[in-house]
């Protein structure tokens, strides 16, 4: 597969604003409970210091490029903490399996360094995101210790989370 990270332009958010929500809809990775609309999705991804989208094409007979996946990249904290920075990633259902996660961590621990900040840090990674874990681990993200019972499942279950970081 061919993959570009790049930037985000305005034209490539209906496509982030959906994978966005495709993930927040299935309830069991990221913290928001409300879909992202036309509206709010533009003010969201523009309040970001750094917005990433990983654009190619998944059929190898295609020529069709499309948004793939995206992360945000954002300070954790303010003032004396405000060099921590904080990412989300997010990759469409049909395009998993095909290691665009860990491409679009990768461009993400380059441009957190790029924007000034000396940590990656991840508040809330479910414990059963096993994928994700094993994909932070391999990279050589520590984890912090486990929070339990500090995610809220969309079945309403509480999962533990575990906190990585990443010095930049």
């Amino acid at each position: 597969m061919n993959l570009t990270i790049r930037a985000y332009t305005p034209s490539d958010l209906p496509s982030m604003i959906a994978i966005w929500n495709e993930v927040v809809e299935e309830g069991v990775a990221f913290p928001q409970l409300n879909p992202l609309t036309e509206t709010t999705g533009p003010a969201f991804f523009d309040a970001q210091t750094y917005c990433g989208v990983a654009e190619g094409c998944i059929a190898e007979d295609s020529d069709t490029i499309e948004v793939l996946g995206l992360y945000i990249l954002h300070p954790n904290n303010e003032g004396r903490c405000g060099h921590i920075s904080n990412a989300s990633y997010a990759v469409s259902s049909k395009a998993r399996g095909l290691h665009i996660g860990e491409q679009l961590v990768l461009d993400c621990l380059a441009q957190g360094k790029a924007h000034g900040f000396r940590i990656l840090q991840f508040n809330a990674v479910v414990r059963t995101n096993i994928h994700a874990r094993h994909l932070y681990e391999r990279l050589g993200f520590q984890q912090l210790g486990v929070i339990p019972g500090g995610f809220l499942m969309k079945d309403g279950h509480y999962e533990d989370i575990c906190p990585y970081y990443h010095l930049l």
